[in-house]
């Protein structure tokens, strides 16, 4: 038989078709576009995304010579995908990147809330969660609140559309609004927030759901009605189990859109620091780093350089030394600030000692260094120490970068073998939902395989350790300024 698991990302929708033995068979992609119509807005069109997911899945089911007997899907988490009575969208998806509620977070940051929930929630406030989305829907567009039945999020959203049935995959609902021991929804935290009145609007938890192709769904996807359909953990989830990080200390690190440092743990943690974000999964947890800003920032340097793209970037940064001349980057380029391995929605970037001595090649590898350098305080913030790091995304296909990776971390970093590592994922947690597989880590055993490892040099380790430090005290000076920068920016 034939899988067919969708990896619906930010600006990509991908369909990959497995064969029988687990083999990569077809593949089809999409592009999806995000709006920006106001300042830190960042939206997108539910019914283009669900078309973009039909024809990727209409594309590959056609090119595959067995039929198809399953359908698993992951997607982008967070955000608000907001359906009437009907299941129809009210309006378009607010996404995990929107800035519009960074004030409402600030707020409640400072007022003590966000740390009061984390100790139920396990998950730092952001700007793109759905209790900030949905306070700031609630002030300023009450209308659409009213004529809205259910919150889902991406994945949810394509699962309903498949499936003609509403829920929450157990992922997608740990953050805000779950107690993670309970693994149910927290009316204590609706209460903390003030949000009693969005209870309506949240739909059932399921771990792993499993539901069957409705015809019209079969029709628009060329698929016999009737095939189960998975809803899988949410994308920064199954890359981890696509990666092959399922056991209990083990460490992946997604260079895409977000820089996501995660780890495998066996209980939340809830009494330390409020930064980052817990997931529930079957048998444990995800204790992951998400940022804000990640390979955007490489998109902005190259735009900045006048690059054709990451890999001239690599190829510049390597013409300088570790340290880049003396040249330090704050990588926090996005409008919401930064969640993670900190949570300041006003946090920005900066580029500090820049002289007449520096070039493209020093902005260039402060650049990837800058990067490389959050990813460490991250894997720090997890409270671990893992053997190997597991790397994968798109900035993966950077040598350059992989390298920096393992002398930054002082780790060995691991690619795994499949390009769409999301959707392998997907695959792993869809043989374990339908008893194909006893468990997701009998599953990634058998279908996760990885690359050699590339090792870090001990002397440019020794020197990155330094580098760290450095960097952290920059931050914490820089920033002292970031207040005054917002109210800059307010006078604009």
């Amino acid at each position: 038989m034939a899988v067919i698991c969708v990896d619906a990302g930010t600006t990509v929708i991908k369909a990959v078709a497995y064969d029988h033995t687990g083999a990569e068979s077809a593949l089809a992609r999409r592009g999806t576009a995000v709006s920006r119509p106001a300042p830190g807005h960042a939206e997108q069109d539910m019914g283009a995304v669900w078309d973009a997911v039909a024809a990727t899945v209409r594309e590959v089911a056609a090119a595959v010579a067995e039929p198809v007997e399953l359908v698993a899907v992951t997607a982008q988490g967070d955000g608000c995908w907001l359906v009437d009575a009907d299941g129809e969208p009210t309006g378009p998806a607010v996404l995990w990147n929107d800035a519009r509620a960074a004030a409402t977070v600030d707020a409640w940051t400072r007022d003590g809330l966000a740390a009061a929930a984390f100790k139920v929630n396990g998950s730092s406030a952001a700007s793109g969660l759905p209790h900030a989305v949905l306070s700031w829907l609630r002030a300023h567009d009450p209308d659409r609140l009213g004529r809205s039945a259910a919150l889902l999020t991406c994945g949810g959203w394509i699962w309903s559309r498949l499936t003609g049935e509403l829920a929450a995959e157990e992922s997608d609902a740990s953050a805000p609004f779950m107690d993670l021991r309970a693994r149910a929804y927290a009316p204590e935290l609706l209460s903390l927030f003030g949000m009693e009145w969005a209870e309506r609007l949240l739909p059932p938890v399921r771990s792993l759901p499993v539901a069957g192709l409705t015809r019209r769904a079969a029709d628009a996807l060329g698929l016999r009605a009737g095939v189960p359909v998975v809803m899988a953990p949410y994308d920064i989830v199954t890359t981890a189990l696509g990666a092959g990080a399922v056991a209990l200390g083990q460490a992946c690190a997604i260079l895409g859109t977000t820089l996501c440092t995660e780890v495998v743990a066996e209980s939340p943690a809830l009494d330390g620091e409020p930064t980052g974000i817990t997931i529930a999964l079957p048998g444990g947890y995800l204790r992951a780093f998400p940022t804000f800003a990640g390979t955007e920032v490489v998109q902005w340097t190259c735009r900045l350089l006048g690059l054709g793209g990451p890999e001239e970037l690599g190829e510049l940064a390597g013409r300088s030394e570790p340290g880049a001349g003396g040249l330090a980057f704050l990588p926090y380029l996005s409008p919401a600030g930064e969640r993670a391995p900190f949570s300041d929605p006003l946090a920005r970037g900066a580029l500090l000692g820049l002289s007449f001595e520096h070039g493209p090649e020093q902005i260039a590898r402060a650049a990837l260094e800058g990067l490389t350098l959050v990813i460490r305080d991250c894997l720090a913030a997890t409270g671990t120490d893992p053997g190997e790091l597991r790397v994968c995304g798109g900035g993966s296909a950077s040598a350059t970068w992989l390298g920096l990776i393992a002398d930054v971390t002082g780790l060995p970093v691991r690619r795994p073998a499949d390009a769409e590592v999301g959707a392998r994922g997907a695959y792993v947690a869809a043989l374990a939902a339908t008893g194909a597989a006893p468990s997701l880590a009998a599953a990634a055993a058998e279908h996760v395989r990885l690359r050699d490892a590339v090792e870090p040099h001990p002397a440019r380790r020794a020197r990155y350790d330094q580098l760290f430090e450095d960097f952290l005290t920059l931050r914490a000076g820089t920033a002292d300024a970031w207040p005054l920068l917002a109210e800059m920016r307010g006078r604009a």
